[in-house]
């Protein structure tokens, strides 16, 4: 490559840049007047833009900017709207009977689309976008008329509001099972599990269920029953259909019995408005399986 300065004028009048590639010469141009105008322009509204709108990244935030403008706060301004255009209907959700809520047709599809809206935000995660929860991982679904706590819409809206076995609502439902690897013996956990495969309807060694029976009678009836069909006072669930939070599989039901487990659902009286609340109990009991 050449630098040397050539001595070529085109036809405007503009000699060469003074580069040479290979021979191929380069024509020194002028950029047209609008592009650089143009360009000036937009460099004076960067700089007006940073001056009067949030901009550079510092620390812990931008700089505001002169008009103090937030997308933020606009949302905020939106949400606040709407808040004060439902007002008056979520202050029937909150102060009426959820018993008579379907009866106002009107009110009971605000109050379910509005549940839906706070189910999605918030249940979904373990739940299942659908409510049908995670099989045999311990997130129940919401879809079948099998409730550890009851399907009752004032039941659901209890279990919303107080939550499952954490540690910030006195109120929380509460239950828990022991492991009975520290009190029975193997052989004993492998006699109760078939117990249980059989009163579930499910293929088992009927000489380790019979055994069983007397070990589950002594070991756990108290909790779910002599006919194991559980107690939902006591959040203990039904043993004898085909719905398993954590697993029936023979394995399942050993690492249960063994282990024991202790799920966790948050209070969300603590985070939800009560409208809130209530309009969520209300969506999903009317899924399908709210009593």
């Amino acid at each position: 490559m050449s630098t040397d300065k050539k001595d070529k004028v085109n036809e405007e009048g503009f000699g060469t840049t003074g580069h040479s590639w290979d021979g191929i010469e380069e024509w020194n141009n002028p950029l047209p007047r609008w592009w650089v105008w143009t360009f000036y322009v937009t460099i004076i509204w960067a700089i007006i833009y940073t001056i009067l709108y949030p901009a550079w990244p510092l620390v812990s935030q931008a700089t505001p900017g002169l008009l103090g403008f937030s997308t933020r706060a606009q949302v905020q301004q939106d949400l606040d709207r709407w808040a004060e255009t439902h007002a008056s209907l979520n202050a029937e959700i909150e102060g009426i009977e959820l018993v008579a809520l379907p009866d106002n047709p009107d009110l009971h599809g605000f109050a379910v689309n509005k549940g839906a809206a706070v189910f999605r935000a918030n249940c979904s995660q373990c739940h299942g976008s659908g409510a049908a929860g995670v099989q045999a991982s311990g997130y129940p679904s919401l879809l079948d008329d099998d409730w550890l706590w009851g399907g009752t819409i004032e039941d659901i809206a209890y279990t919303v509001r107080h939550g499952i076995r954490n540690e910030t609502d006195i109120d929380a439902r509460w239950s828990q099972m022991p492991a009975f690897g520290e009190i029975l013996t193997p052989e004993e956990i492998g006699q109760v599990v078939n117990h249980v495969l059989a009163i579930s309807g499910q293929e088992h060694d009927a000489a380790l269920a019979s055994a069983g029976s007397q070990v589950f009678v002594d070991q756990c009836s108290a909790c779910h029953m002599e006919d194991g069909t559980g107690d939902r006072t006591l959040g203990a669930p039904n043993l004898t259909d085909a719905i398993w939070l954590y697993g029936g599989t023979p394995d399942k039901l050993v690492e249960t019995v063994t282990y024991s487990h202790f799920g966790v659902m948050p209070a969300w009286g603590e985070r939800l408005t009560e409208a809130e609340v209530r309009a969520v109990a209300a969506f999903v009991h009317q899924l399908g399986g709210g009593e």
